[in-house]
């Protein structure tokens, strides 16, 4: 039995994977570090959750903690072998959680980039499996990527690399969480995409995603929000041609909570794309993920 871990920006979701890359049970937990006292606490929510999802799991599903064979972890920032590390968005520079699963479960834990492992599942089982050069892009709280060319993942040997999301498109641009201004992904992160819908059109700040969601929606046609979304469609745009521009894939898959609006800006964004990227005889495929939230468990489940 495996099992496989996302620790995202604001949550930790744990499930248990078959060989099939399909998810026998799941536990889902949302969490903020950001009233922890420090780093230390802040690691010790994020394992305590992490436990108790996995003792649910095993629970429920009748196992037992020797039926474990093996722990994969998704995790933001550049993860080392068997630490999370860099995580901006949790208050977390460095936590062994590697070595720290291991002595409670007595089983081998492997960690990698969450953009990267929900990358891998859907070139193992998804929607890019049938594309040899290709990139999974991750737009939720940030911007996370997989590149595959020649149908292997592209991994430097320092850091994960591939931060699409740091890629700076406006040096003038608003300041992002890791000390830079203009990173694209404070243009195209859905966290700024609500943030900046309820600033504009001055909407509760205790406003639900969902309820933003419901809004843009209910208003797509008026002036004010066209306009607020072609403002998003065209930094977007920026971005994703650079990575186009630069690998030349045959297709693009998009992941995260930027799934909930793909009818509205997958097509506006293909039109658009057209006045940025260079060979513009060559079109690449824009999908979205099989597996929605659950690829970077699958995804951990297969390192």
């Amino acid at each position: 039995m495996k099992i496989g871990i996302d620790i995202g920006g604001s949550h930790i979701a744990t499930g248990i994977v078959n060989e099939y890359g399909e998810i026998i049970g799941k536990e889902t937990k949302d969490i903020s570090t950001i009233k922890t006292e420090n780093e230390e606490k802040a690691g010790q929510l994020i394992i305590e959750t992490i436990n108790a999802q996995i003792e649910k799991l095993l629970e429920k599903y009748d196992y037992e903690i020797d039926d474990i064979s093996k722990i994969g972890i998704a995790a933001p920032g550049n993860p080392t072998k068997k630490a999370i590390r860099n995580l901006v968005n949790l208050k977390v520079k460095y936590l062994e959680i590697g070595t720290i699963l291991e002595n409670k479960y007595n089983v081998e834990v492997y960690i990698k980039n969450d953009g990267k492992c929900s990358g891998i599942a859907e070139k193992e089982f998804g929607n890019l499996k049938k594309y040899s050069d290709c990139i999974f892009l991750c737009i939720g709280t940030g911007v996370g990527s997989a590149v595959f060319m020649n149908d292997e993942l592209l991994e430097p040997k320092i850091n994960s690399g591939f931060e699409f999301g740091h890629m700076v498109i406006d040096k003038n641009g608003p300041l992002c969480n890791c000390g830079n201004k203009g990173c694209f992904e404070t243009y195209a992160s859905m966290k700024r995409f609500k943030k900046e819908v309820i600033k504009k059109f001055k909407l509760d700040v205790e406003t639900k995603s969902e309820d933003v969601q419901k809004y843009v929606r209910e208003k797509i046609e008026t002036k004010e929000v066209k306009l607020f979304i072609e403002n998003y469609i065209e930094n977007l745009a920026v971005g994703v041609s650079n990575i186009i521009n630069i690998f030349e894939p045959e297709a693009i898959c998009f992941g995260g909570s930027f799934l909930y609006y793909s009818d509205i800006f997958l097509p506006r964004l293909e039109e658009k794309l057209k006045q940025y990227v260079f060979n513009k005889e060559v079109k690449c495929k824009l999908l979205c993920t099989k597996f929605k939230n659950d690829a970077g468990i699958i995804g951990a489940s297969l390192l």
